[in-house]
């Protein structure tokens, strides 16, 4: 039987020092488990965002080795949380590469979940671009575990964009999204994506964002959020280092989908 539980958001203006940044990491996931949250999650890069992609390419880690899984493992158990790592990241095939990873651990620090980024996002306009097939790997499977609160999809900043990875999840309670969404795109699509992928799912979405100006004078987005299944804000940070926490109720999705079955409607 699916619990009644606290879950929580944490924003972060990371910046190019891991060991800085989790210090902060750790700061925000004990406000977190402090105001009761039982599931928290990071935003994407929470351990890193640079001036360089060389930066980011010097701090890979091995898959179950390195400073910053030890970290995840061990506060997940000293809070007695689940702990839903952001993203991270690890070596991949190409050794030229990187995998954009989060990582998932249950109460005891066990590991539980690994998805690698799927869809790699690219967009210019103006001076301002991005291209991350050049230095990431992509991944290529859906993932999903169950938790205390009921199944958790994992989906990572640009994926949002792609209803098609969520609908391959299956049906699914929680969603759980880090980010690090460029102030330009989501100041027009963030919360209108995030919305919509709760409604059509009819399930609770957590997005982690970063949100602020980074020392690389990079400006991502924020509005770290969560929201219920009928498409309701529950909590939202505007920008800055924060946490969002609110509750995910079983029974809330059950009403929703009693009312509208729309996932039993589907047809394609």
């Amino acid at each position: 039987m699916h619990e009644k539980m606290k879950i929580a958001a944490i924003q972060m203006i990371s910046g190019p020092e891991v060991g800085a940044n989790l210090v902060e990491a750790e700061r925000l996931i004990a406000e977190a488990a402090g105001r009761g949250a039982r599931l928290v999650a990071l935003p994407e890069y929470f351990p890193l965002i640079g001036a360089s992609d060389a930066e980011r390419l010097s701090a890979r880690e091995a898959d179950g080795a390195g400073p910053i899984q030890a970290f995840l493992s061990e506060t997940a158990r000293r809070h007695g949380i689940w702990l839903v790592g952001g993203s991270l990241p690890l070596v991949a095939s190409d050794p030229a590469k990187l995998r954009n990873t989060c990582l998932v651990y249950d109460d005891q620090g066990r590991r539980v979940a690994r998805y690698d980024k799927i869809h790699l996002f690219g967009f210019t306009k103006g001076t301002e671009s991005y291209n991350e097939s050049l230095t990431i790997e992509p991944g290529n499977k859906v993932v999903a575990f169950d938790a205390p609160c009921g199944r958790v999809g994992l989906a990572i900043c640009y994926d949002l964009r792609f209803p098609e990875l969520f609908r391959a999840l299956g049906e699914v309670d929680l969603l759980v999204v880090p980010a690090a969404f460029t102030e330009t795109t989501g100041r027009a699509h963030w919360e209108l994506l995030l919305r919509s992928r709760a409604v059509e799912n009819q399930c609770y979405l957590l997005a982690a964002a970063q949100g602020g100006e980074h020392p690389n004078r990079r400006v991502t987005h924020g509005n770290s959020m969560i929201v219920d299944p009928w498409g309701e804000v529950l909590g939202r940070m505007d920008k800055g280092a924060g946490v969002v926490v609110a509750e995910i109720d079983p029974a809330r999705i059950a009403e929703v989908r009693a009312s509208l079955p729309a996932l039993k409607h589907r047809v394609l």
